[in-house]
């Protein structure tokens, strides 16, 4: 058991120009059982008026207002070394489009407390509007679906996504903040790499839910018979995902046999823009720079 009566949690929401969607999520944030400490919103230089809603609607929100756009990376560094210096305990982790149930932290927290050793990482499962259970990973394989239906916490080594982690001030210590200069994409994916590594305990949480949907547009396709399914993300995006994972396994230390399946998925993924997209020369051009720039380490915003 660990006494976590006194400690103290800051939950920290990256946005940019959603402000409708910001307002559900701190509403969320202001229903929680357990009352969340402080809420720090890191406001990635928005121009739709978001400053003007919170202040407006959200008074005890407090804002750290970035002078330009950071990223979903830039966003996450900013609020966790904001929080990690304000001394916090905790730092609950989540994008703007994400919504907690009113007993998410409770749970997370709870977990924690009864843990026969403390935790790093705290997990909540992620569940999409149409009641879909997703979010954690080992390895490539999801594996929130099974915790769900296991219904008792579970201790892995996992991976997860900036949806909803509590992550404890040990491990910022350890481990340092996200990379900044990803951007965008897979920087949670990186972090959560430096935690296994460390070998800090994660537990994952059945009962504790994040409602966030995925978004975006998919295409089912299908070649010599075969169906799959694409998602149909604009071309600058696609540059930081090939830039960001290749990055990510020439820095730490996959064997040839892991990192392998990247390239050949970047192939099929090339293969796939030249055949099925209609902007198939800027996708194209925009996955081979971001290979290019993933190998030599040119990092930053890019496009």
């Amino acid at each position: 058991m660990n006494d976590l009566s006194k400690t103290r949690v800051c939950a920290v929401v990256v946005t940019f120009n959603r402000k409708k969607l910001l307002a559900e999520c701190l509403r969320a944030l202001q229903e929680q059982l357990r009352p969340v400490d402080v809420i720090l919103v890191v406001d990635n230089a928005s121009t739709d008026g978001t400053g003007e809603m919170l202040r407006a609607e959200f008074p005890g929100v407090e804002v750290l207002a970035l002078k330009k756009n950071g990223g979903g990376a830039g966003g996450f560094y900013a609020g966790m070394k904001h929080a990690f210096e304000a001394g916090f305990d905790w730092i609950w982790l989540m994008d703007d489009d994400g919504k907690p149930a009113p007993d998410c932290l409770q749970l997370l927290l709870e977990a924690a407390s009864e843990s026969s050793e403390m935790p790093g990482v705290v997990l909540p499962v992620q569940q999409d509007n149409l009641g879909r259970f997703y979010g954690i990973n080992i390895g490539k394989r999801g594996v929130a679906g099974e915790i769900v239906e296991c219904g008792k916490v579970e201790r892995g080594a996992y991976l997860f996504t900036f949806v909803g982690p509590l992550i404890s001030r040990a491990v910022v210590e350890r481990v340092g903040l996200p990379i900044k200069e990803f951007f965008i994409w897979l920087d949670d994916f990186e972090y959560a790499l430096r935690i296994q590594k460390m070998g800090a305990p994660m537990l994952a949480v059945p009962q504790a839910h994040f409602f966030h949907d995925p978004g975006g547009i998919v295409k089912e396709v299908y070649f010599l018979g075969r169906r799959s399914v694409r998602a149909q993300q604009p071309a600058w995006k696609i540059y930081y995902g090939a830039r960001n994972g290749l990055y990510i396994i020439t820095r730490a230390h996959f064997t040839p046999r892991e990192i392998t399946p990247f390239f050949l998925n970047e192939f099929k993924l090339l293969l796939g823009d030249l055949i099925y997209e209609s902007e198939r020369w800027p996708r194209m051009r925009m996955r081979l720079r971001g290979i290019r720039d993933g190998l030599s380490g040119r990092l930053g915003k890019r496009h």
